[in-house]
């Protein structure tokens, strides 16, 4: 499966609906975080996901157990593909929100539930930054732990960045997602600290990537995707 899932980091429907044409049989799905979900909604999440697309929404969600529950089942009824939760709302919360995916597909009668993962630890976190956090062990041993705990919790996967991918494959397969954002492709890379190229990420183990910037605002996204395919291509090769 095409693991290649461009962010639509942009203000509006209507442009994230033209790239979305624009990269339509290149890209493996896209995602939809909190940038143009504010902006335009869940009718965008609805467009796409009517035109056939996978929507990853990345909205990250982090509450209590019945919060978090509630707004996975909202998801599900949007008929995204993918959702995520914070690893570090614990394991009650990040239960509570498989459950909700399972029960809320079968009672619309969904042909599966949507996958859900968890966030570990920003990539743009660095060593200092989680240190006054109040988070004494290193990065790597951190988003091990909470890796750990989304598989205790029943989860599909995990959000992690291409620095942690190898420790998260001592102990679980490939059948727990790694999904990865962080890919860079020559550019500056911003306010993202753990970052690598996507040939790396994936003969690391990287089940999917989350590519924006080098893609979305490339002069030509479409041709900008197509290199990065073939980036994969000799990463999995």
């Amino acid at each position: 499966m095409n693991p290649l899932l461009v962010a639509l980091d942009v203000d509006t429907a209507p442009e994230a609906l033209a790239l979305a044409d624009t990269l339509r049989g290149v890209a493996g799905g896209f995602k939809i975080g909190s940038r143009l979900f504010t902006a335009a909604g869940p009718s965008v999440v609805t467009r796409l996901v009517e035109m056939g697309d996978r929507v990853f929404l990345d909205l990250k969600f982090h509450d209590i157990p019945s919060t978090v529950a509630g707004a996975v089942e909202a998801a599900t009824r949007l008929g995204v593909w993918m959702v995520n939760v914070h690893a570090s709302g614990g394991l009650d919360m990040m239960r509570a929100a498989r459950a909700a995916s399972v029960e809320t597909a079968a009672k619309t009668g969904a042909a599966a539930a949507p996958l859900v993962i968890a966030v570990t630890v920003l990539t743009s976190l660095e060593q200092d930054a989680l240190a006054r956090l109040g988070v004494a062990e290193d990065v790597e041993a951190h988003v091990d732990r909470l890796a750990r705990l989304a598989s205790e919790a029943g989860l599909d996967g995990v959000v992690a960045s291409p620095q942690e991918i190898h420790r998260i494959r001592r102990w679980a397969d490939d059948r727990f997602l790694v999904v990865t954002p962080g890919i860079r492709a020559g550019e500056h890379r911003d306010d993202q600290a753990r970052t690598s190229g996507a040939a790396q990420a994936l003969r690391a183990g990287a089940s999917y990537l989350v590519v924006g910037r080098p893609v979305i605002r490339a002069v030509d996204p479409r041709a900008a995707a197509v290199r990065l395919i073939e980036e994969m291509h000799e990463g999995r090769g």
